[in-house]
């Protein structure tokens, strides 16, 4: 019988899914087995001779004394933690006061630039087609002998064009 790269990937897909389930099964194991409070807080046990006691049982047997250091052992992480948290979200907040800041800024120039075009298009509608490219001259700032010149109009023409362009912008 001769096998082939189907039957053998068959073959491995098989044992890829009977390892999973071993994985599985195992988990599930772990987590139903109880951990005590003692087995928590313990380091992992060494043996001992016999007659000596490891400092865990030394420590639980003196009672409330013991307690009380602990209590500040773990207050000082927890601190230690909540300052860590805590410089974290301040250079959050920071970042993105810096990012509301420039978007306000992007935000104003494309403003100007909007109120800018609405002007020049509020001008060429309000002008005869032949004097469109004479308004919007004018309301780029230039003076009439220009405009006249490029436009091809006569002085006086230019002259209206650019009353009319400060006309409007008030």
């Amino acid at each position: 019988m001769t096998w082939g790269m189907r039957e053998a990937l068959i073959v491995l897909i098989a044992l890829v899914a009977l390892y999973m389930l071993f994985v599985v099964l195992r988990m599930r194991h772990l987590r139903r087995r109880p951990v005590s409070s003692s087995q928590q807080e313990q380091a992992p046990s060494v043996q001992t001779p016999a007659g000596q006691q490891d400092a865990g049982t030394l420590a639980s047997s003196a009672g409330e004394t013991a307690a009380e250091p602990e209590a500040d052992q773990d207050a000082a992480p927890l601190h230690l933690a909540e300052e860590v948290l805590r410089s974290g979200v301040e250079q959050e907040l920071a970042q993105l006061r810096d990012e509301v800041d420039a978007v306000r800024g992007e935000l104003a120039a494309l403003r100007a630039d909007m109120q800018h075009e609405l002007a020049s298009l509020r001008a060429c509608q309000t002008v005869s087609p032949i004097y469109g490219d004479a308004m919007q001259l004018a309301v780029s700032g230039y003076d009439a002998a220009a405009i006249a010149e490029r436009c091809g109009i006569a002085r006086a023409e230019a002259d209206l064009v650019v009353a009319l362009a400060k006309s409007q912008e008030r």
